[in-house]
């Protein structure tokens, strides 16, 4: 007879090291992966504290790489150089928030409209207080408005890192280190504060969160202010609807219509106003995303310059025919995007009806999200930061993940590489092919992510996140996890048990 130590807490929580390859075969450096009968019980570190802590780190370490543009003094493209670029710095002047201008109302805004209203809330106290002469934020005589701009910014951009990582894992009851996933990823180094967008992202997070604590007005009034703020989250409403519809109870398709509903609501509240106000300022967003040619980095940059011959002087001829014309017919080229991302939406709504088992709602996300970008004409460097927490949602598992992380960051590093070409300076070190090359390992390796969610659709027997008997952990009132069965008298006495080996 020996005694093992089996505590009913421990039970329900998903132990990396033993569900994962990759972090089992990394436990190795620290002594192995966890005990089977480990007591987690009274450990110090919570998997929240961890993830949470892992976050602050990765923003301070963030701050650092962009550190050497905070002055603002970008001289033979330093910002690129150094991979330092931020279109917080530079955005504060050509929004002209250092004038003092308010947004939308005295000057056009590029971004939706909460956005713009984080960027005041910013901006314009910078402004006044060094327009003021109250405060000199950097030498008398001499404030740097735009370095407290950007440093006031991180740190509020780093609190929404942080709500994201809270978010994921509360939502995760029985996988809280997935958070870690979220607040390690390669590409959240290097990309956190290069935009606002983690405004947006923490806000869907709490959207989903809510969503999956069965709150579906919450829901509703976050993704109506994740909206507010980027066009994405409106997608995630699309396979939330669909999956609710597929239930098929009165419970699922009322919570679906609460959330429709909240969320509209709470958009028009923030947007009326400015669109009433300002109609020219507040539409901008929508006018420059309909004018804005091919982006680097799409599927359409990628089909305008893969090498298809030599010109008669020897240098590569770029380029296949219709997307070259595409790439001077704006309006053909929009109608084109749309017709292939209505396609993948297609192709999705068939996925969510007709698969073998209902989907989670986490996969559906990533997906309608990731074909967006892979099919759409813009896909900024900072727009990874969408997937990383979905990605997560919808696949845990290290290694994909990893190597997604790897394209996105030799694609982020070449970018610059390219922008210092096109801008005109002599210390590129990588041809400019390198780029198209980077260009189309991150958008097949966001594809084949893609399929493997998919597979585990049709297969979900493969989805890691439904084994030992969970079905939807995002789902809310989709979610069919049977209950755990009552915990013995005994046993709540007594959490230590004996057993017989």
């Amino acid at each position: 007879m020996t005694q093992q130590t089996t505590e009913r807490t421990d039970v329900d929580i998903v132990i990396p090291s033993h569900s994962d390859r990759v972090v089992a075969g990394l436990s190795e450096a620290v002594g192995g992966p966890l005990g089977r009968h480990a007591s987690l019980r009274k450990r110090f570190w919570t998997p929240l504290q961890v993830a949470l802590l892992l976050t602050t780190l990765v923003f301070a370490f963030n701050w650092v790489q962009k550190s050497p543009c905070r002055d603002g003094a970008w001289e033979n493209y330093d910002q690129y150089r150094n991979a330092c670029y931020t279109d917080v710095l530079a955005l504060y002047y050509a929004e002209e928030l250092n004038k003092g201008y308010i947004p939308y109302l005295d000057h056009e805004v590029e971004y939706p409209v909460l956005t713009g209203i984080m960027m005041g809330v910013i901006g314009l106290p910078v402004h006044a207080l060094v327009s003021s002469g109250a405060v000199d934020f950097l030498t008398p005589g001499n404030p740097n408005e735009g370095t407290v701009f950007y440093d006031l910014t991180a740190l509020a951009l780093a609190a929404f890192g942080l709500v994201t990582t809270w978010a994921v894992v509360r939502s995760r009851a029985r996988r809280p280190w997935d958070g870690v996933i979220v607040a390690l990823a390669p590409a959240v180094f290097v990309t956190a504060t290069v935009n606002w967008d983690y405004l947006a992202i923490a806000l869907t997070a709490l959207a989903i969160l809510a969503w999956s604590r069965q709150r579906p007005g919450w829901a509703g009034v976050f993704f109506g202010l994740a909206t507010a703020a980027k066009f994405y989250p409106l997608l995630i409403l699309g396979p939330l609807v669909l999956l609710c519809l597929r239930r098929r109870t009165t419970e699922a398709r009322l919570s679906a219509l609460v959330t429709v509903s909240s969320g509209v609501f709470t958009w028009l509240v923030i947007n009326v106003p400015f669109a009433i106000m300002a109609p020219n300022g507040w539409s901008r967003f929508f006018r420059l995303s309909s004018e804005r040619p091919i982006d680097w980095g799409t599927f359409w940059y990628i089909g305008t310059h893969i090498p298809v011959g030599r010109t008669a002087d020897g240098k590569p001829d770029l380029g296949l025919p219709p997307f070259v014309w595409l790439g001077d017919h704006i309006p053909a080229l929009n109608a084109s995007a749309w017709v292939l991302y209505a396609l993948c939406c297609i192709g999705i709504a068939a996925l969510i009806m007709f698969a073998p088992r209902r989907p989670r709602l986490g996969a559906m996300a990533f997906l309608v999200v990731a074909t967006f970008l892979l099919t759409n004409k813009v896909w900024s460097q900072q727009f990874v930061l969408w997937l990383v927490p979905l990605a997560v949602l919808a696949r845990p598992k290290w290694r994909a993940i990893l190597i997604w992380q790897a394209c996105e960051l030799a694609y982020f590093f070449s970018f610059y590489q390219i922008l210092i070409r096109v801008s005109g300076g002599k210390s590129a070190v990588l041809p400019e092919a390198a780029f198209t090359l980077a260009s189309i390992a991150r958008w097949l390796s966001v594809a084949v992510l893609c399929g493997l969610v998919v597979r585990e659709a049709l297969r979900p027997e493969l989805d890691v996140v439904r084994q030992d008997g969970v079905d939807d952990p995002e789902g809310g009132v989709l979610d069919e996890t049977p209950p755990p069965p009552p915990r013995s008298p005994e046993l709540e006495k007594h959490p230590v048990a004996a057993v017989d080996t």
